[in-house]
């Protein structure tokens, strides 16, 4: 996952930026970058690997000048962690081009090849965001004027030929703001305004919380295969730019990814993960009749499942504990490729406390279970401080499948549940007994919140990508690129390279 924020409007937009993307800092932790258009009509950019309080100083600050700028914060699921993959990137022709982008496009490897052919663009990283940005410059360079029209013509031509899950901002020197999202709306970017001295100015966002903080009120949702274009002199123009644009947007958003305080297309996250806890709280009572008197406790692992399973406590009518302690202070892993490497950071971001354990048999809760290394360790944790019987529930069905559009999850062979049972999962991570959500009740649970949405991107426990391209040569291809070899490997040359910059 990553975060983007953009604002364009009549005041200095780099501290709200800067807000903005601290606000959506749990979307990625790996880099972050910010770059602004002065009244010089330069870009004025900060990027480097890091969380956004390390990568920007008063210095870099006082260097972003100008009224409209874009952000992002990194999580990377394509390429390496160098800082030459970190965004914003720029282009100098057409015009000035630069773009930040939340998701992952399926077919990069032809886009960098198309890109050569067609218009002799090179692509100097593995990044598909460069791939975007030069296909979204190829088409804007076919037009010596631009106009509303032809920007969203740009826009339909690059929605042709680019497949994936996508949420993204460009800003054009001389003429404004695009925002896009792709034709199944599986990431998610919202729209807010507010009113500065009579005049409108406008802001998007991964998620509304972003707007929050710094004054903007929530407008709505990009749609689905809509673009927004936003003029320098505040003019507001928008049209769909694809055939049969349908929302399908990311479940897992809400199982873990988004902060709770959000609103992500017209779904609080908040009250869905309070229905989620519900439905798998009505699972346990029905499921698990003939042990629930043995349950003396339900405890949640921080943070995502606390609200799931308070409501799972209120059903079940078991005490509600906080029994494990976050820190929230423990200093950033930069990449973690190996198991060893997992557990140790597990162990650094959580401690027990020992009396909510000792002597109970407890229900740990928690959003879901990927590699079961953590969870693993936590039930280890639960045990080592005294709980006689640990009990599991996952807010989210068994993960089986890896994600192509933009979360990192591990290859098919690394999930925890890939060709297992639920009984086998439980021996593995050392539970007493375990159970999932139902994927119809985690459907239900945010439909409850916006009926309009009908089908989502549930993919990480189906095997099924709604973009329909993506078939087992791919998903290999992406296995050898996300292994923890793999992982370790792009890690050392990151490293080598920083070190060579220096």
């Amino acid at each position: 996952m990553c975060g983007i924020v953009g604002i364009i409007g009549n005041t200095p937009v780099n501290q709200a930026i800067y807000d903005g993307l601290t606000l959506l800092q749990h979307r990625g932790q790996d880099a972050a970058g910010i770059v602004t258009i002065d009244d010089e009509n330069r870009f004025r950019l900060r990027k480097a690997n890091g969380l956004v309080s390390d990568v920007f100083r008063q210095e870099h600050m006082l260097r972003l000048q100008g009224k409209i700028g874009i952000g992002h914060v990194r999580y990377p699921t394509a390429g390496s962690s160098s800082v030459s993959e970190a965004q914003p990137f720029y282009v100098n022709s057409p015009y000035g081009l630069t773009l930040v982008h939340n998701g992952n496009l399926t077919n990069n490897a032809a886009l960098k090849q198309l890109l050569f052919t067609l218009a002799k663009r090179h692509v100097n990283t593995n990044s598909d965001s460069e791939s975007l940005l030069n296909i979204f410059a190829h088409y804007l360079d076919q037009y010596e004027q631009l106009s509303a029209d032809n920007i969203f013509e740009t826009v339909r031509k690059t929605n042709a030929i680019i497949k994936g899950g996508y949420a993204c901002l460009a800003m054009i020197i001389g003429h404004g703001m695009v925002a896009f999202r792709d034709p199944h709306g599986i990431r998610p970017l919202v729209l807010g305004q507010r009113e500065v001295e009579g005049k409108t100015e406008y802001m998007f966002a991964s998620e509304s919380v972003a707007l929050d903080v710094v004054g903007f009120d929530y407008v709505r949702d990009v749609q689905p295969g809509e673009a927004i274009y936003i003029t320098l002199d505040g003019q507001f123009h928008s049209a769909i730019c694809t055939e049969n644009a349908k929302l399908n947007p990311c479940i897992f958003e809400y199982v873990y990814f988004a902060r709770p305080d959000s609103v992500i297309d017209g779904v609080s996250v908040y009250a869905a993960r309070v229905h989620m806890g519900r439905f798998l709280g009505e699972k346990i009572a029905k499921a698990w009749a003939d042990v629930l008197d043995e349950i003396d406790v339900v405890i949640p692992i921080p943070e995502t499942s606390t609200d799931i399973a308070l409501q799972i406590a209120n059903v079940l009518n078991k005490p509600y504990r906080q029994g494990f302690v976050k820190n929230r202070y423990v200093a950033r892993t930069f990449i973690m490729p190996g198991q060893a490497q997992r557990k140790s950071s597990v162990r650094r971001k959580l401690n027990a406390i020992a009396t909510e354990f000792k002597g109970k048999n407890v229900l740990l809760v928690d959003d879901s279970i990927v590699r079961g290394t953590t969870s693993e360790q936590i039930v280890e944790m639960a045990r080592s401080a005294g709980a006689k019987k640990v009990f599991f529930a996952s807010a989210a069905p068994e993960v089986r499948y890896p994600n192509v559009y933009g979360i990192d999850m591990p290859t098919c062979e690394e999930l925890v549940a890939y060709n297992r049972s639920v009984e086998e999962v439980a021996e593995i991570i050392g539970v007493d007994r375990l159970i999932f959500q139902d994927l119809s009740a985690l459907f239900q649970s945010v439909q409850m919140e916006n009926p309009a949405i009908h089908h989502f991107d549930a993919s990480v426990f189906t095997g099924e990508y709604i973009t329909g391209d993506v078939d087992q040569a791919y998903l290999n291809a992406i296995a050898c690129a996300r292994n923890d070899k793999a992982k370790a490997r792009q890690a050392k040359q990151a490293t080598n390279l920083e070190i060579h910059n220096e």
